[in-house]
């Protein structure tokens, strides 16, 4: 019998509809929670980051890091295995969007219902309107994420499933007699086309997790033991990175050939790997904003990846979500200034060092910052490269206590195909 896959808004009666499958099914449920937890222990990776790779917004530091495209490859390798142990398995939540549409005896089923029936869903379970509303939106808003950043597409988009049942429209017991319905359709049924797409499923995350770390974010395509690598960035020497995206791929176990294409969006320019060692994750706060767009522009091209806000609360806002791992902090801003951002960055985010970086700040400021765990205290103007020492000191000093929060630990090095 094939797999199912479903995924759901929330508030649609999703959890009596599994265990309903399930029991009439005799399958397995395998829910995010035991995909992630076969990562971490596979892979010995942070559960919290693999959840952020599912959920979350994507971090603004992410081009600097790929954490997002690493963390996401560790769960597709654990979420292929599991689909080739099993075939009586129903998958449920994030992870089902993770399996390619090749696997077609898995079928892929989308149960979504309107705002208003998920309102008053949620109202008969004792949740008020404003929570109801508040977790909607935050649950869209993952899903949106994450199919936008996987297939540029919006989570409801109908070509992502095999079947899309209206929860407004269609009651348990229907939805339930629908997907069983379809699950004795030939299109579902194993075959050897679709059992072979698992295994090239596994492969292509082993190959996307050995050029991610080595810096590479290359679209990878699996065929029966051929990986087609397709190279969208901009490139002067094409043949250098092909040769080198070549060894890394082929070094995998099971990759029979490789295969290095030009992508749609490729044209002749630089393209540089990312260098993991070197900080990745630093904010800038400053309301100057020419300044502050030109101090990141300047720290990038040193292979600092930067991220600039111009307030105090917009730094704080962005701490909600995102962990940098440096922050450089102007003093005299409109609203919220300097030393308060410090005093409750200090509070919230002990790890993060902040360097202030002002031109008006005083004796008395300077001692008062030092006072609250700044890391360094510089004034403007200030030579770039005494900044990029400072900065390369502070991530220094966070990876010698072992609590840095960038992607790290690759031990490659800055390349340029030029």
């Amino acid at each position: 019998m094939p797999a199912i896959a479903l995924f759901s808004s929330t508030f649609t009666n999703e959890t009596e509809i599994i265990s309903e499958l399930s029991t009439l099914t005799g399958s397995q449920i395998v829910s995010d929670k035991d995909i992630i937890a076969d990562a971490c222990s596979k892979y010995k990776v942070d559960k919290n980051k693999l959840e952020q790779a599912l959920y979350a917004k994507m971090s603004v530091f992410n081009q600097f890091t790929l954490e997002k495209e690493k963390h996401l490859a560790f769960l597709k390798s654990s979420l292929s295995e599991k689909l080739g142990e099993n075939d009586r398995c129903i998958y449920y939540g994030f992870i089902t969007l993770l399996i390619p549409a090749q696997v077609s005896h898995v079928l892929k089923v989308l149960v979504a219902g309107n705002k208003e029936q998920r309102i008053q869903r949620a109202a008969t379970t004792g949740i008020a309107e404003k929570e109801a509303k508040r977790q909607i939106h935050k649950s869209d808003a993952s899903a949106f994420e994450l199919t936008d950043f996987l297939y540029k597409k919006e989570a409801w988009d109908p070509t992502l499933y095999d079947i899309v049942i209206p929860a407004d429209q269609t009651t348990t017991k229907d939805i339930l007699q629908v997907i069983l319905e379809n699950l004795h359709k030939n299109a579902v049924q194993k075959t050897d086309a679709s059992r072979q797409a698992i295994k090239d499923m596994a492969l292509g995350a082993q190959v996307e997790l050995a050029l991610l770390n080595k810096g590479h974010n290359i679209e990878v395509a699996a065929d029966n033991g051929s990986v087609r690598l397709t190279v969208n960035k901009s490139v002067l020497n094409f043949g250098k990175m092909e040769s080198e995206l070549a060894e890394i791929a082929s070094a995998v176990g099971g990759v029979k050939a490789v295969e290095v294409a030009k992508g749609p969006d490729y044209k002749t320019s630089i393209y540089r790997k990312q260098q993991f060692e070197l900080p990745s994750k630093v904010l800038l706060v400053d309301d100057e904003k020419e300044f502050a767009q030109t101090l990141s522009e300047r720290l990038i091209s040193r292979d600092v990846g930067s991220h600039a806000v111009y307030d105090g609360q917009q730094a704080l806002d962005l701490l909600n979500d995102d962990n940098p791992d440096v922050m450089v902090l102007d003093l005299k801003m409109p609203g919220i200034d300097g030393i308060e951002v410090l005093r409750q960055t200090r509070k919230t985010h002990p790890n993060i060092k902040v360097i202030i970086l002002t031109g008006h700040g005083t004796e008395d400021d300077k001692k008062t910052c030092m006072d609250l765990g700044a890391f360094a205290y510089l004034q403007k103007p200030t030579d770039i490269d005494k900044l990029s020492a400072t900065i390369y000191e502070a991530y220094k000093s966070i990876a010698e206590s072992g609590k840095m929060t960038s992607a790290g630990g690759a031990s490659s090095r800055n390349g340029r195909y030029g």
